[in-house]
């Protein structure tokens, strides 16, 4: 069992950091607002910090799940930064979906201070959190993803590095780019099926058992059938990471046609009011439209 810091306390990170103290971890946890770390060390025990650096302070492991990029810069690198504190050989894991830039800007400053650095952003959502079930993909030096690895199965349903760093977070946007077509595919359909005047339950329990078939479709269709968006992965969130995957786009050359689409289908959500509704909330859009 290791000594852990986890740096952010909101609906990935706080059940995440638990399934670490679940596994035996001496665990530390830090979040911006102190209140949430409070709350967590009464439920789950452990200890906290009040800054990242407190929190990080002879930590063999730090993990972080944070906002965007500047709140990853502040909780490594900034005032009270968990960089400070860190020994040499000790490993700091990142799970906030960013930017590879920012990444590969931590990588080093990270490589400096001779603490390694592993990108590894998650997928699953809350219910991936809670259950430990997080699907995560990883960059960086492989002896620091063999040395994390073992204290990431806490809550990982799969776990696999993909390439040196940066790789996690490129993976990571081909998983968002995914999910972006197949849920104004399913808005669509879904549409359709209540235009012509079809039960969308039973068309869901007919197509979903061919090609048509997607863990969107199985775990989402009913809330959406309902006009229920108020549970999983914010609009908001998911913006930022479609930026993130246009922005990259335009450095590599990749074409994302469809991508910039629902992006802008998004913001359309945004404009009616939607920014915390979760991403299957596509739909709306179509049904205002009539």
């Amino acid at each position: 069992m290791a000594s852990v810091a986890f740096l952010g306390l909101g609906v990935m990170g706080y059940p995440m950091a638990g399934h670490l103290k679940a596994a035996g971890h001496d665990v530390t946890v830090y979040n911006r607002t102190t209140a949430k770390a409070e709350a967590w060390v009464a439920q789950h025990g452990g200890k906290f910090g009040k800054t990242p650096a407190d929190a990080a302070k002879g930590a063999d492991f730090v993990l972080s799940c944070v906002g965007n990029d500047d709140d990853l810069r502040a909780v490594t690198t900034g005032k009270d930064g968990a960089f400070a504190v860190m020994g040499a050989g000790t490993v700091y894991v990142d799970h906030t979906t960013v930017s590879a830039a920012v990444t590969r800007e931590l990588f080093k400053a990270a490589n400096d201070r001779q603490i390694s650095f592993v990108d590894a952003p998650v997928s699953g959502g809350q219910a991936g959190a809670e259950n430990g079930k997080l699907s995560i993909m990883c960059g960086g030096d492989a002896g620091a993803y063999q040395r994390a690895e073992p204290v990431m199965s806490a809550y990982a349903k799969v776990c696999k590095r993909l390439g040196e760093s940066g790789s996690g977070q490129l993976t990571k946007m081909c998983n968002q780019i995914a999910i972006a077509g197949l849920v104004q595919g399913l808005s669509e359909a879904l549409h359709f099926a209540e235009k012509a005047g079809l039960d969308g339950a039973a068309v869901v329990e007919v197509i979903s058992q061919g090609a048509a078939g997607s863990w969107q479709m199985s775990n989402r269709y009913q809330t959406m059938i309902d006009d229920h968006f108020t549970h999983g992965f914010a609009v908001d969130w998911m913006r930022k990471d479609l930026g993130i995957c246009l922005d990259a786009a335009d450095e590599n050359g990749a074409s994302l046609p469809v991508t910039a689409l629902v992006d802008q289908f998004y913001k359309d959500v945004q404009k009616m009011g939607g920014g915390r509704w979760d991403t299957s909330s596509l739909i709306k859009r179509l049904r205002a439209a009539g």
